[in-house]
């Protein structure tokens, strides 16, 4: 792929924050985070090889650990799905939304691994591509508003074995993942997302018509039911969908997961570890600061909150943003401590940036420890409130001033921690973030 030019600085982002817009279409660029300026590196200095490679072997580790327990959370996603189409009632849509919420949590710790990993960033729309047109895929309230010039923004995949793009006619007669893979993006639109985590959460929970008020999307069970009470219309259509979309998934997952097993001669990990330490090192900072600055706190948190938009908001069918938002923190808070706690409990730590920077200077390494849990407690802020009731898409309503200053305060800690990762890059001599123009830069 390619990366969006660096900001000389990190002042230059931070003020760009403010200027976010609030279409559907403007969402996915890559994120970006400023490259060490030269008041933060007092020059270049050598990274130790040999920890260096240390810390990136366990940084591999981290990472094949966090996409087995995505793969087997999906799995038991996919198993409660199928018992909620076998008898398709509360109960059993309840816990399959249960299991989607908890398939979100280890996923959710992969994204910092998306940004500086290329073979990661060119996945991950298949599987995690939002905001969507959800109209593409099933029916929608009538005061649905599409993205600006989308052509297949109420196509109604659901309904219709056959869809118009314009003057053109896709068949979608068969309902397979590799069909559902084929209409991502379909007329030249990012908003046509037909696949993932996101057009599961919509198939499970519907739209959200609540707009910034309580409660999350609220599709009956009947949707699925065939025959007697049934709602919805298209039932085995859509019932299909969900089997191939869930099923799809799955394997994305276990593609990934296979890129990352140890011991593979000819996968990414390998040419990972293979690389210098340094240039591994650049990924994980780079992957962190991309994701905290121009991802986390500008794509997913300042633009929804300067709209005062829940369509904005990441997982806005369930109201699960608040755990969206702690989680991909944690993230980042994980690959600089080297620390991941697997879904069975099991505690993964190794060598780590946090050990690196401190041996280089102690006083950057605890002030990014201090910033990294100051985030962590910010992100908390939004859980308890959601807790109490007050989710993320009532936080950033017009007039909730309060609810609105919490969501302040995190994008600021998050701000904040990226000019410390800045000030940690420069001591281990890393003056350019990016991967991929680090090479051209000493």
């Amino acid at each position: 792929m390619t990366y969006m030019p660096l900001a000389a600085g990190l002042l230059a982002i931070a003020v760009s924050l403010a200027g976010c817009g609030d279409s559907k279409e403007d969402k996915r660029s890559a994120a970006q985070v400023p490259s060490a300026s030269s008041s933060t590196a007092t020059g270049k200095k050598s990274v130790d090889e040999v920890a260096a490679h240390a810390v990136v072997a366990h940084y591999a580790d981290l990472v094949q650990a966090v996409f087995s327990d995505a793969h087997t959370s999906a799995l038991a996603l996919q198993q409660a799905i199928a018992t909620f189409l076998a008898t398709p009632d509360a109960t059993t849509l309840k816990a399959a939304r249960e299991a989607w919420v908890a398939a979100r949590v280890p996923y959710l710790q992969s994204e910092v691994f998306r940004f500086g990993n290329p073979i990661i960033d060119e996945w991950e729309g298949q599987v995690n591509a939002w905001p969507l047109d959800e109209g593409l895929i099933d029916y929608v309230d009538a005061n649905y508003e599409p993205a600006l010039g989308n052509p297949a923004a109420t196509a109604n995949i659901i309904a219709n074995a056959q869809i118009r793009i314009g003057e053109d006619k896709v068949d979608v007669t068969q309902i397979t993942p590799e069909a559902l893979a084929s209409l991502n993006e379909l007329g030249g639109s990012e908003a046509n997302v037909a696949t993932g985590y996101h057009a599961i959460e919509f198939l499970l929970w519907g739209q959200d018509l609540n707009g910034t008020g309580p409660g999350a999307g609220n599709r009956p069970a009947s949707d699925y039911l065939e025959g007697p009470g049934a709602t919805g219309g298209h039932n085995d259509r859509r019932r299909a969908y969900l089997t191939a979309v869930t099923q799809l998934l799955v394997s994305d997952l276990e593609e990934m997961l296979a890129q990352w097993q140890p011991g593979v001669a000819d996968n990414y990990r390998a040419a990972l570890v293979a690389e210098p330490g340094e240039k591994g090192l650049r990924k994980m900072l780079f992957g962190m600061g991309s994701l905290s600055l121009g991802e986390l706190a500008g794509e997913r948190m300042k633009v929804s909150l300067e709209a005062n938009s829940p369509e904005d908001e990441h997982d806005c069918f369930s109201d699960n943003t608040h755990h969206s938002h702690f989680y991909d923190a944690l993230g980042i808070r994980n690959v600089y401590l080297g620390e991941y706690t697997r879904l069975d409990g099991t505690r993964l730590s190794g060598p780590s940036l946090s050990a690196l920077v401190a041996k280089a200077d102690p006083a950057t390494d605890a002030a990014l420890r201090a910033d990294l849990d100051a985030t962590q407690a910010r992100m908390q802020a939004m859980v308890d409130r959601a807790n109490q009731g007050e989710h993320y898409d009532q936080l950033i309503a017009a007039g909730n001033t309060a609810g609105q200053q919490v969501v302040r305060d995190a994008i600021a800690a998050l701000v904040k921690q990226t000019g410390s990762i800045e000030q940690a890059a420069g001591k281990l001599g890393i003056t350019d973030l990016n991967p991929e123009t680090a090479e051209h830069t000493f």
